[in-house]
């Protein structure tokens, strides 16, 4: 497989190059480097919205350690990500999201907090927050991928990471959010056609659907929720409902998952984006977790699996499931499966972590007379910085990937739900309560993970999402209430 399969990948990069080119000749401004110039058909949304959410963090990370651990209830973690991670999220913040953003003519989480609350420290505050957070996602997916490139490919660890860097850096610099929508939707032709076969092909050699099901029902099959936790960690019931809570409405608060509802071109595709985007995460995330639960019936007959599980090297057992147990066409499907869907979300998370620094600290308060032509090269200056310090923390391996991932979902959830919902549907929301609900978050994430450590790593997540819902209207209602002019520019009956 290995000659062919370089050879597929090589094709499969130009093709990306080659539309980042063709999008640098459509990009003339910051906005249109940014969000496409708010002109992004439904079917293009709903798919950069997907592909963006589902990585190699879903295929490898998640599936690999979450499979294992929870086997078939991982269906749950399904039902969360179509419903309200996608569907919810679509139609009840879509519509809102794209009017009062145009209204307000902000461009970025950071940026639309700070209109919104009349409050220069909160886009400061966001603008780092959101920089900080989105390097280790970042790392999380490049480990993720290279993992994969290196068990199928034999590629060196450090060699596949910067082969991925490189052309992360290079089609994004060139072609901003449109580049990035044009690839998601070939990306996301890819993915489908790619778990599709995935799903098939493992569950066929193991009885088929209907009997790999029953046999993944049993108890021993999802040793993480069945069996005792270990002293210090979360039982495995907690550990589960909370990677529901902070992978299905996580996404409410992440500012790479909100920015596809900015650039849409009209809130009357909504409907239509809505509706193909829970398709497509259904079956992204149905594939992921199905596969990495179907490792229970294939790793006690597979030494390298079982190796894998031996030594706790955990990130390395989906690539050594798929590469042991998949012909070489299949294997090149996969590995364009995860390619496909880690591009986006990398693409995404360097988009939208420069234009925290681009925009919203430096356009936005350093020099707010700075000219575009300056921002945008400032932009494309900081997509490398990104792409240069996530690759730094990927070559370190300082966490299991899913963990990277639970942290800043953590974090960035946690930080900007509560601000950013509150933001669109209650008038009476204030900046101190914008501000509690974001430091209440940022807080509870990290202080958990530094006095309980890894294994509490979700449950913080999920805790940080929840608790600033409560926070927000508290301080809200016990401070000065916003002035009329500010709710008046963001909830005024006006066209946007």
């Amino acid at each position: 497989m290995g000659a062919t399969g370089i050879a597929i990948i090589i094709a499969y990069v130009l093709v990306m190059i080659g539309v980042g080119y063709w999008s640098m000749k459509k990009t003339k401004s910051v906005g249109d480097f940014f969000l496409g110039g708010r002109s992004i058909g439904p079917w293009m949304s709903a798919f950069a919205y997907g592909t963006t959410y589902f990585s190699a963090v879903l295929l490898i990370g998640y599936a690999g350690k979450l499979g294992w651990g929870f086997g078939i209830h991982t269906m749950w973690i399904v039902i969360g990500n179509a419903i309200v991670g996608s569907l919810l999220a679509w139609w009840i913040l879509g519509s809102r999201t794209r009017t009062m953003t145009a209204r307000l003519n902000s461009m970025t989480m950071p940026d639309f907090l700070s209109a919104r609350f009349n409050s220069k420290p909160l886009k400061m505050v966001g603008a780092l927050i959101v920089f900080v957070f989105l390097v280790p996602y970042s790392a999380s997916v490049y480990t993720g991928l290279s993992y994969l490139f290196g068990t199928c490919f034999h590629i060196p660890y450090m060699y596949a990471l910067g082969f991925m860097a490189l052309l992360t850096g290079v089609y994004l610099i060139m072609g901003g959010y449109f580049a990035l929508t044009v690839t998601d939707l070939i990306r996301g032709i890819v993915e489908l056609f790619g778990v599709t076969i995935m799903v098939y092909f493992l569950a066929s050699h193991v009885g088929g659907f209907s009997e790999a099901t029953h046999n993944l029902l049993k108890p021993e099959n999802a040793p993480a929720l069945y069996n005792p936790a270990k002293p210090g960690a979360p039982a495995g019931w907690i550990t589960l409902w909370s990677l529901v809570l902070l992978t299905s409405f996580g996404p409410w608060g992440l500012p790479q998952m909100v920015q596809k509802f900015y650039s849409i071109k009209s809130k009357d595709y909504i409907k239509s984006a809505m509706i193909v985007c829970t398709l497509f995460s259904l079956l992204m995330a149905f594939g992921g977790y199905y596969t990495g639960a179907l490792t229970h019936l294939y790793a006690p007959k597979d030494p390298a699996m079982m190796e894998v599980l031996k030594t706790n090297n955990i990130d390395n057992l989906m690539p050594t499931f798929l590469s042991n147990h998949t012909p070489a066409s299949i294997s090149i499907v996969i590995i364009l499966l995860v390619f496909s869907a880690s591009m986006s979300s990398l693409s995404s998370l360097v988009l939208v972590s420069s234009s925290a620094i681009a925009m919203d600290l430096y356009a936005g308060i350093i020099r707010p007379k700075a000219s575009k032509e300056t921002t945008m090269l400032l932009m494309r200056v900081l997509c490398a910085v990104f792409v240069a310090v996530s690759l730094y923390i990927a070559l370190r391996r300082p966490l299991f990937i899913v963990d990277l991932m639970a942290l800043a979902w953590g974090a960035l959830a946690g930080s900007f739900a509560a601000p950013y919902i509150y933001g669109l549907f209650w008038r009476r929301t204030t900046a101190a309560g914008a501000s509690a609900g974001m430091l209440t978050g940022l807080l509870i994430t990290v202080g958990f993970y530094m006095l309980k450590g890894q294994p509490w790593i979700a449950p913080a997540g999920a805790l940080a999402i929840v608790v600033p819902f409560i926070v927000v209207p508290v301080v809200s209602l016990m401070t000065q209430p916003p002035s009329k002019e500010i709710v008046s520019k963001a909830f005024s009956d006006g066209k946007a």
